[in-house]
């Protein structure tokens, strides 16, 4: 990478950070939104006026507008720990278990390690908290750019890989790499443990893939193009076949990562997981259902029909991008394909959620970055991009439902 390059990147990221920031504090100053959210059966609960009264994690006025939803369980895992007694809890078979269980923990410990000195500043407990947490989704997105550019810059130059990272963060959910949400942190990791695949350096690439895991579980499915890449080095014949075996054992860090978190919370994970999200591995029954129930209601609720076509539309230009860039980056398809299909398959999450799960399958960046070789594609796509991204932030910022 040039130094111009990274310069160029460093200074995009930093204007896009304060620009969707800024526009997510300023915008909720000047309008907003009709209460309650339609958009899904339960959001119009949990969306009122009073719904968040007894919620500190998301009313503590500091960057309040990077927070919401899912926001909490990191902010109290950071916070305070996995038990802590803001935190509403589901009773299972005599056992009471805290909903933050269903959440992994680098992001949240990434979170815990930032904020300490930042208590020193005056902020208070949450403040820091937020701050730690936006921070390292804000950096974990950096990463992923740079991964992004040195992945793509063999193919389309170094304009052309800076084009594919700028596509990422004008997607209508990027606003996410700069809220209190895993999706900063996870495409940093998992981008950069696949560039680092494409290099060859398999053992820097596993190390990343193990901190992935621990940050989502689906980072786990990294072991696959791990082992790949490690299978089509050792059959050439000019290969280093003893270092190769040396650094076999070390792609199974993002398997063992996944071992270790169960072991040590696998048991309240699935619980909550289960009884409270509403998830299953590869639930094709229950999945079916909760596509069956949602499409029935966007035949009368047409804030439903429009939370739809975004989910679809997202979805398929993903599994699109699959095809487009499956002969020159079969291993970023591969995880792509996984990283999309697993939470899509496990029940609620897909209905709820596909808009944002777009954000960590790879392909889609490359692919808009090809098409953007085309200045009538590029504006084009900007202006419609923009645009749904502006509506998406503003609605997050006032704890609507944005993915």
């Amino acid at each position: 990478m040039t130094g111009r390059s990274l310069r160029m990147l460093v200074l995009i990221w930093l204007a896009w950070s304060v620009i969707i920031i800024g526009y997510m504090i300023f915008s909720t100053t000047r309008y907003a939104p009709s209460r309650a959210d339609e958009a899904l059966s339960w959001s119009a609960d949990e969306t009122r006026r009073d719904s968040l009264d007894d919620n500190p994690y998301l009313l503590d006025p500091f960057l309040n507008t990077q927070v919401a939803w899912d926001s909490e369980y990191y902010l109290a895992i950071a916070t305070t720990g996995y038990d802590d007694p803001d935190i509403s809890t589901i009773e299972y078979e005599g056992e009471t278990i805290s909903k933050s269980y269903a959440f992994f923990p680098a992001y949240p410990y990434a979170m815990k390690v930032l904020r300490a000195p930042l208590t020193l500043f005056g902020l208070s407990p949450i403040a820091a908290s937020t701050l730690a947490g936006v921070l390292v989704s804000l950096l974990g997105t950096l990463g992923a750019m740079i991964a992004l550019y040195d992945i793509t810059r063999d193919e389309l130059g170094e304009d052309g890989g800076i084009r594919t990272a700028f596509m990422m963060l004008i997607f209508p959910a990027s606003f996410f790499f700069a809220t209190v949400y895993t999706e900063g942190l996870f495409v940093g990791l998992a981008f950069g443990s696949l560039a680092l695949m494409r290099r060859k350096y398999l053992i820097p690439a596993a190390i990343l893939a193990m901190f992935a895991t621990w940050t989502r579980a689906v980072g786990g499915v990294l072991i696959v193009p791990l082992a790949i890449t490690w299978l089509l080095i050792m059959l050439k014949p000019e290969s280093d076949k003893r270092r190769l075996l040396i650094q076999l054992p070390f792609l199974a860090l993002p398997l063992v990562a996944y071992g270790v978190f169960r072991l040590a919370n696998g048991h309240n994970f699935e619980i909550v997981e289960i009884e409270w999200f509403g998830n299953r591995l590869f639930d094709f029954q229950l999945t079916a259902n909760a596509w069956s129930q949602f499409i029935e209601r966007t035949q009368t609720e047409p804030q439903s029909a429009a939370w739809l076509t975004m989910n679809l539309g997202a979805a398929a230009l993903a599994v699109v991008s699959m095809f487009v860039c499956l002969r020159r980056y079969p291993m970023l398809a591969l995880f792509g394909f996984f990283a999309l299909v697993i939470p899509l398959t496990s029940g609620w999450t897909g209905t709820n959620s596909a808009f944002r799960y777009v954000l960590a399958v790879p392909t889609l960046w490359i692919m808009l970055g090809k098409f953007s070789r085309s200045q009538v594609f590029e504006k084009s796509w900007t202006v419609f991009s923009v645009l749904l991204l502006a509506m998406n932030a503003f609605l997050f910022a006032f704890d609507f439902w944005a993915g």
